[in-house]
């Protein structure tokens, strides 16, 4: 029988391991591969718009000058806004006097005193085209622009928990604390909304 002779091959070269890291291992915490160590764009992005919320709401920021106080609250609140300020314009030439636009911002629900009433006239008030002389403060007149921004900035600077309670005291005209059914009937009937009596035992029972 044939002896089967292993065949040797030869070895290959050993080379020299390099160790590239130096001994050291990559950080637990390091950035995983593909991400920057630099805050990505959404969250620079992000910085951004709060910092030039801040500064909108300290009276505007350099990249924006003159922000429009009206694109921070909504449609129905600029309804609510254009309504108060149309109906206080009694004789309709697109001014309101200290007295219309106190009454109006009232209306917002911001009962305002006499001396911020009159810090807001100073501020924004115009004088009237009939004046000849620079009219005390009290005698300055708002426009619907100038009343636009003040009540857009009240509104947003407003406690979202005031919004609410506002609207409850709305319903709770006798302050009882509770909504009855007798009150969503009655508001119900001051809106001209016409909801059946079955809809409105439905509200009740949803929320008892």
């Amino acid at each position: 029988m044939a002896s089967t002779t292993q065949q040797s091959h030869p070895s290959f070269p050993s080379r020299p391991y390099s160790n590239t890291l130096h001994g050291k291992l990559p950080e637990r915490n390091a950035p995983a591969f593909g991400a920057s160590a630099h805050p990505s764009t959404r969250e620079t992005a992000r910085m951004e718009r709060e910092r030039q919320e801040r500064e909108r709401a300290q009276g505007g920021g350099s990249s924006n000058p003159n922000p429009n106080p009206l694109s921070t609250i909504t449609d129905e609140q600029r309804d609510e806004v254009n309504e108060a300020f149309t109906l206080f314009d009694v004789n309709q030439d697109g001014r309101i006097d200290y007295h219309e636009f106190k009454v109006a911002l009232k209306a917002l629900g911001f009962d305002l005193p006499k001396s911020e009433i009159l810090s807001l006239l100073t501020t924004h008030g115009t004088p009237s085209s009939s004046a000849k002389t620079s009219p005390t403060p009290g005698k300055l007149q708002i426009t619907l622009q100038a009343f636009q921004n003040i009540a857009a900035g009240l509104i947003a600077a407003r406690d979202p928990r005031d919004e609410i309670l506002r609207a409850f005291a709305l319903f709770d005209v006798d302050d009882k604390g509770t909504i009855s059914i007798d009150d969503l009937r009655r508001v119900s009937r001051e809106l001209g909304e016409g909801l059946e009596e079955d809809e409105l035992q439905a509200m009740i029972e949803e929320f008892d």
